[in-house]
C-alpha cells in the first residue's frame, strides 16, 4: 500500500509563515511590555493634565509591534477578513497560553542555586501577567478595529492605494489598543497623566512607524506575489476583497 502525504500549497505555507511571525512578535511584545525606557529628552517640557514631562517614555513592547503591523496588513490583503480574524483569535489564545505558562513558572519553588532570585523573577513576570490580561482585552478591540478600518478603506478606494489602508487602519486602531493596555495594566500604579503621556508617546511612535514601514509592506507585497505567482496572487487578493 502506497502512503500518500498531504502537501501544503504555497498559499497555505505563506499563511503559516505569516501567522508564525505575527504570533512570535505578539508574544514577545507582551512579555517585554512591563519595561519602560526613555527614548529621548524633549527640547521643551510638555504639560499633560498639569504634569510636566521632559522625556519621551515608552514601553519595550513597542519594539516588536511594528512587525505585527506589517503582517496584519499583508494577511488582510491576501487572506481577507476570515484569514486575519483567525490569526487574531489564535493570537489571543497564545497570549492566554503565555499567561498560564508564566503563572506556573512563578508558582514553582525557586532553587537555592537559581541565578535569578524569586523576587526578581516575580517583579518582572508578575507585571507581565497583569499586562497580558490587559492585552487580551485591548488586543481584541484594537485588532478588530484595524480589520474593519482596513477593509472599509479597501472598499472606499476600490482596492487601490495599499499605503492608505495600511497606515489608516494602524492610525485608527492603535490609540485604542495602547490606551486600554496601559489603563488596565497600570491604572492603579501610575497617575492618569502618566498613562495619557505614555499613550501619546507610544501612539506617536506607532504613527511614525506606520509611515516608515510602508515601503516594507510594498516590498513584502512584491515578494509574496513572486512566491505565489502573479495569477495566484491576484486570485487570493480578489477572494480577500469578496470576503
Amino acid at each position: 500500500m502506497t502512503s500518500q502525504f498531504y502537501v501544503l500549497t504555497r498559499p497555505q505555507k505563506l499563511f503559516t509563515v505569516c501567522a508564525g511571525i505575527f504570533i512570535t512578535a505578539l508574544v514577545i511584545a507582551e512579555a517585554t511590555a512591563s519595561k519602560f525606557f526613555v527614548v529621548t529628552d524633549l527640547p521643551f517640557s510638555i504639560s499633560i493634565f498639569g504634569n510636566e514631562f521632559s522625556t519621551v517614555v515608552m514601553t519595550a513592547g513597542v519594539i516588536a509591534f511594528p512587525i505585527t503591523f506589517i503582517v496584519t496588513d499583508l494577511l488582510n490583503e491576501y487572506y481577507g477578513v476570515k484569514g486575519i480574524r483567525f490569526v487574531t483569535l489564535l493570537g489571543m489564545v497564545m497570549i492566554a497560553f503565555e499567561f498560564v505558562i508564566l503563572y506556573v513558572a512563578r508558582a514553582v519553588p525557586t532553587a537555592e542555586n537559581s541565578p535569578v532570585p524569586d523576587e526578581a523573577f516575580e517583579l518582572v513576570f508578575g507585571a507581565s501577567g497583569r499586562i497580558i490580561i490587559a492585552s487580551l482585552i485591548a488586543y481584541l478591540i484594537g485588532q478588530l478595529a484595524d480589520i474593519s478600518i482596513f477593509h472599509w478603506l479597501r472598499r472606499r478606494t476600490k482596492g487601490k492605494h495599499l499605503w492608505l489602508r495600511a497606515t489608516g487602519s494602524t492610525f485608527g486602531s492603535q490609540f485604542l489598543d495602547t490606551f486600554l493596555v496601559l489603563m488596565i495594566a497600570f491604572g492603579t500604579q501610575l497617575p492618569f497623566a502618566d498613562i495619557i503621556a505614555i499613550t501619546l508617546f507610544n501612539y506617536g511612535y506607532k504613527f511614525i512607524v506606520a509611515i516608515v514601514i510602508t515601503p516594507l509592506i510594498y516590498g513584502a507585497h512584491r515578494l509574496m506575489d513572486a512566491y505565489l505567482g502573479h495569477e495566484q496572487a491576484l486570485e487570493l487578493i480578489k477572494q480577500a476583497e469578496e470576503s
